[in-house]
């Protein structure tokens, strides 16, 4: 690669950092809010890994941005070795992130049917953690129950009410829904499991996705660097700044 073309190429990996830093995040971020909505219903903290690197990845990536444009303009040893192992240790942690979200996006299969049964059966349609929980799930994926609406008439809130959470409901405001379970019609019919699995499965395959992209920009500008240090030892060029 040309020592021009690597500068140029390293000069805007060096900018783009910022924008990176506040993309990774608003990812961190939003993996963390989209776990946090529903956190009576996932036991497994551990998914939430990923989402902590992927921010503390963010934070260095601005100090990093700066180091990266002083050190290639003025093309310093010292700045460019210490931008090259940054670089390297970003590239190394956002490595990392990928390898965790790929593997307890394959463990959340099987595991949400005991928790999701549990805030069922803690159900009282009162303000408390479970009952919103609940609610807030059903309501945003519009589903019911853990496989199907059916799995509500095993709970102490029916044997009590004889009726279905208005969460249920396809339009939770509609006078024809008043949780009758002899109108299923009005319920929406798929259970909360698969509805709340795949829901988590997209978000860490979106996180994980834009893991990847930056982790190709920190490839490209770790070959730029060695460029820029291997043109200059070969031109026998000795950078002002050591």
């Amino acid at each position: 690669m040309d020592c021009g073309v690597a500068k140029i190429i390293l000069l805007f990996i060096s900018l783009i950092f910022w924008a990176a830093g506040a993309a990774l995040a608003y990812v961190g971020h939003y993996v963390i809010k989209s776990f946090g909505s529903f956190e009576n219903l996932i036991q497994n903290k551990s998914n939430l890994i990923p989402a902590a690197i992927i921010i503390g990845i963010s934070v260095v990536m601005f100090v990093v941005g700066i180091v990266g444009c002083c050190s290639t303009l003025r093309e310093s040893k010292c700045g460019l070795s210490c931008f090259f192992l940054i670089i390297m240790l970003i590239f190394a942690a956002e490595v990392t992130a990928l390898v965790f979200s790929f593997i307890y996006r394959g463990k959340i299969n099987g595991t949400l049917e005991r928790p999701i049964r549990e805030s069922l059966s803690k159900y009282n349609g009162e303000k408390n953690s479970d009952t919103e929980a609940v609610d807030s799930m059903q309501t945003s994926l519009k589903c019911c129950g853990v496989k199907n609406y059916s799995d509500w008439t095993n709970t102490t809130y029916f044997f009590r009410n004889k009726t279905l959470p208005l969460s249920c409901c396809k339009n939770s405001s509609s006078p024809q829904c008043n949780g009758k379970p002899d109108q299923p019609d009005q319920f929406n019919t798929e259970g909360c499991e698969p509805k709340l699995e795949k829901f988590i499965q997209d978000v860490l395959t979106y996180a994980m996705l834009v893991v990847v992209a930056f982790a190709i920009i920190k490839f490209f500008g770790m070959v730029s660097v060695c460029a820029i240090t291997c043109k200059s030892r070969r031109s026998g060029y000795e950078p002002l700044y050591a």
